[in-house]
């Protein structure tokens, strides 16, 4: 039982596109994320405002999809390709977390470059987690993940050579 409780798994992917501001980019950027991913995208509105960005407290600045289960790992492992099953062991974080950018939707397989479309890259951040981190997470009963439980970074590295076959660049 415990050793079930202890496996990796890819708890969730987040494919995200900022383009800074709304209007038609914002529009080709979710028609992107839609055709990458199929799935319908959120927009993200800005946090801080930022005169020299010229952002505003709940302005459209970007669009995201998240994606769970099968099809999270399914899409993880089209984007990896499109890296050539490389990542940089930087790309981990002290908790088991992955992010890295794809610089063109076009990188990925059966996509074509559309001129109204333009060139859109994106950012994939993938979390990596055992079962029974909701412990943590929940309202009722909450309590502090156990420290072995926790993912470190080498674990993470480790679970992306052996599951997804990709290779961690020093």
């Amino acid at each position: 039982m415990s050793e079930v409780m202890r496996q990796p798994r890819v708890q969730k992917v987040v494919v995200n596109i900022g383009v800074g501001d709304a209007g038609e980019r914002l529009d080709k950027a979710q028609k992107v994320l839609q055709m990458v991913t199929k799935h319908q995208p959120k927009i993200t509105h800005a946090k801080v405002t930022n005169r020299d960005l010229g952002l505003r407290i709940g302005m459209a600045i970007g669009c995201k999809v998240t994606l769970r289960g099968d099809e999270a790992e399914t899409f993880l492992r089209k984007a990896l390709a499109t890296r050539e099953q490389r990542v940089a062991w930087y790309s981990f974080d002290q908790e088991g977390n992955l992010s890295f950018g794809i610089p063109d939707y076009t990188d990925f397989e059966g996509m074509r470059y559309d001129p109204e479309i333009g060139i859109f890259g994106m950012d994939v951040s993938v979390v990596i987690q055992r079962p029974g981190y909701r412990v943590s997470q929940r309202r009722i009963m909450k309590r502090k993940l156990p420290k072995d439980h926790r993912m470190t970074r080498q674990e993470a590295i480790e679970f992306m050579r052996t599951k997804f076959k990709a290779e961690v660049v020093e």
